[in-house]
């Protein structure tokens, strides 16, 4: 399976899209990748915004129910939902006015890929930050 977005588009993403991520599917289950990366990205500087359907609070950060609730600019989606989910974040993150959407490690939907590049916005599918900032930093 391939990625999509070279290192210079990742770097772009990392280093000059903004500091405020979005990440959908992030909640309090530390199980689960996303509580584990929205860390990671705290650590690199990044406003973590939680997404998720319970809005709950996580790494002191107050959560929403969806993309379009959260009150202020975001500028990059980070998301942890299934493939068949993701076409729709893209889409919710185009109409909110994200600079960039990022889709996690087996998140793939190439029609979303598309769309959301169509729209203008910078996008990388099938990579994770926290194994690529430590990868790509200077």
């Amino acid at each position: 399976m391939s990625s999509y977005g070279d290192d210079a588009t990742v770097r772009a993403i990392l280093e000059g899209t903004g500091d405020t991520w979005a990440v959908v599917g992030l909640s309090n289950n530390t199980a689960r990748a996303a509580y584990g990366v929205a860390r990671v990205l705290q650590r690199f500087g990044k406003r973590v915004v939680p997404v998720h359907p319970s809005a709950e609070t996580v790494h002191g950060e107050q959560g929403y129910p969806s993309l379009s609730a959260v009150p202020f600019p975001v500028d990059v989606v980070d998301v942890f939902v299934n493939s068949s989910l993701a076409g729709a974040v893209a889409d919710e993150a185009v109409a909110i006015g994200a600079k960039a959407v990022w889709f996690q490690l087996d998140v793939i939907d190439e029609d979303a890929y598309r769309r959301t590049r169509d729209a203008g916005l910078t996008m990388v599918m099938n990579r994770c930050p926290a194994i690529e900032i430590p990868r790509l930093s200077r």
